[in-house]
């Protein structure tokens, strides 16, 4: 049996918070081949995951502490949906389509979610991520999220 305790999901934030990506993943799944990827993914406050796209997969996500953006996006780059994850809004949970440009960051600083999609891992590519969005770890990449902030009238975290 695999338990998810408060201990496990204290020890990946403490990760995320000294990562220079601001995040950290714990894996359930013991080969990234597995054909279920089931993971711990915690993330801090901008934190950028380029938005990009699984051809053939959902993605979903629970929340496990703090409060997350999801984000979904049309192939032009304009914003298609969106969810604030938290025990405030009510919204604990998403999946975002299979084809559909999607991101996740972080709105408060020890936040973490349970991540599940069909395996296997296939790493995030120029051809699966959104060609109008900045390669992470790049100045545009703040500014990108900050203009998602500021489109949908959420104050910077």
């Amino acid at each position: 049996m695999i338990k998810i305790t408060a201990e496990l999901i204290d020890n990946v934030i403490s990760q995320a918070r000294t990562s220079p990506r601001l995040r950290m993943n714990y894996n359930f799944h013991p080969e990234l081949s597995d054909p279920v990827q089931r993971l711990l993914n915690a993330l801090e406050p901008w934190t950028y995951i380029r938005p990009h796209k699984h051809t053939t997969k959902e993605e979903s996500f629970v929340l496990l502490r703090g409060t997350i953006l999801a984000v979904s996006f049309n192939d032009d780059g304009t914003i298609r949906d969106n969810a604030i994850l938290s025990a405030a809004t009510g919204i604990l949970g998403i999946e975002f389509e299979e084809n559909t440009f999607h991101m996740l960051t972080s709105l408060e600083t020890g936040s973490a979610v349970f991540e599940i999609k069909e395996g296997p891992f296939i790493p995030h590519t120029e051809g699966s991520s959104a060609p109008w969005a900045p390669r992470e770890g790049t100045p545009e990449a703040k500014e990108f999220l900050e203009k998602v902030f500021k489109e949908l009238g959420i104050d910077l975290p």
